[in-house]
């Protein structure tokens, strides 16, 4: 990818979180070996966060805020996240209402999908889809304060506030509603608006590897010091995937290498399939091949044909949807865009019409004043 905006170490970052979420539900799949996993899911979705909000401020931030471009920026997020969220849904929903299954994370009845079609579910992954979308709906005021933070101050302030009252009641409110986990948005935002400002730095090899060991610890940190640790959804843990998000996106030496690899990015370009239909297909190869393959092996297998899957479904359902949707948006945004001018845009006009016709007719008046009538010569309008 040549894209002046595109980070290769970001795409590295997001398959690594990926690949944890993953790991984390072997356990769910595979019983035996629960008791043997660490699972680090939260601290990934946790990552994905603030990756969001990072990139958000990073390609949007410092565009100009019209209408087209808000349109533009909904309509590709939309494009970005549903149609594949949709397939996963309807697959979920497929394998839960089979006799006899019994998928591990179920969709159960009528109720149950029409909320996980709206947005509103909380199954499995599903449930961060939803805090997902409410930030891009949220974003346009955020860019606001990116776009002119000084005649917005009121507005950052308000944000401030919601992040320390977030912090002081730890949190609050179920995990599908946005304010749950906005201070990771925020912070993830403020980082990648940061990021504009350090392009003259250049950071050194040491800086890479406390990269990388700053991003061990905040993955392992529960696990090493369980009963030092705190509860991992907090303000301390979005601060610190902030830091890390935006150390990384400065790619510095020794960090970079690793992330950037070609295998890692791989992940990352498939990590939005492979986070949604891990759970299914490595369920499926389960009952499958239960009786034929060892655990152990058959783990590998999952993990195997999980990213063979997720690289499937990339390529035939999230890319096409993706260009389908913008394509069509492209082709018919100007019908949207140029539309009548609002009602407060409709009264400016007019009394701008009804102040340059009285200077029209001021200047018509003064002109009969001053020209001389010869004879019976009569002046016309």
């Amino acid at each position: 990818m040549n894209r002046p905006d595109y980070i290769p170490s970001l795409d590295g970052l997001r398959g690594i979180a990926a690949l944890l979420v993953v790991q984390a539900h072997i356990g769910l799949i595979f019983p035996n070996t629960a008791q043997h996993l660490m699972t680090m899911g939260s601290e990934a979705v946790g990552l994905f966060f603030v990756l969001s909000g990072f990139l958000m401020a990073h390609l949007y931030g410092s565009r100009p805020m019209t209408r087209e471009n808000v349109l533009d920026f909904l309509v590709s997020r939309f494009a970005r996240i549903y149609p594949v969220y949709l397939a996963a849904v309807l697959l979920v929903a497929m394998l839960s209402g089979m006799q006899g299954l019994n998928f591990v994370q179920p969709i159960i009845g009528g109720t149950d999908f029409l909320r996980h079609v709206l947005l509103l579910g909380s199954s499995g992954v599903f449930w961060s889809i939803p805090p997902e979308i409410q930030f891009y709906l949220l974003f346009p005021i955020l860019w606001l304060c990116l776009a002119h933070p000084h005649r917005y101050g009121g507005l950052i302030a308000g944000f401030a506030v919601a992040v320390v009252v977030d912090g002081l009641l730890e949190l609050p409110g179920p995990g599908i509603m946005l304010v749950s986990k906005l201070p990771y948005f925020l912070f993830g935002a403020l980082a990648g608006r940061m990021n504009s400002s350090w392009q003259g730095w250049a950071p050194s090899a040491l800086t890479g590897f406390f990269t990388l060991l700053l991003l061990a610890v905040f993955f392992a940190y529960r696990h090493v010091l369980p009963s030092f640790s705190p509860a991992f959804w907090g303000l301390q843990s979005a601060a610190a995937a902030a830091v890390i998000v935006a150390l990384v996106a400065r790619q510095p030496p020794v960090a970079a290498h690793l992330l950037a690899a070609a295998p890692v990015r791989f992940l990352g370009t498939i990590s939005f399939s492979l986070y949604l239909f891990h759970v299914p297909i490595m369920f499926l190869v389960h009952r499958t091949f239960e009786s034929w393959i060892p655990e152990s092996v058959l783990i590998a297998v999952a993990l195997a044909v999980a990213m063979g899957g997720a690289w499937f479904l990339h390529e035939t359902i999230e890319v096409p949807s993706r260009r389908l949707l913008v394509a069509w948006w492209q082709h018919h945004r100007w019908r949207l865009v140029s539309r009548d001018t609002p009602a407060s845009g409709i009264e400016r006009a007019i009394l701008d019409l009804q102040a340059a016709e009285k200077r029209l007719l001021n200047g018509a008046a003064s002109a009969t004043a001053v020209i001389p009538c010869n004879g019976d010569e009569k002046l016309r309008a």
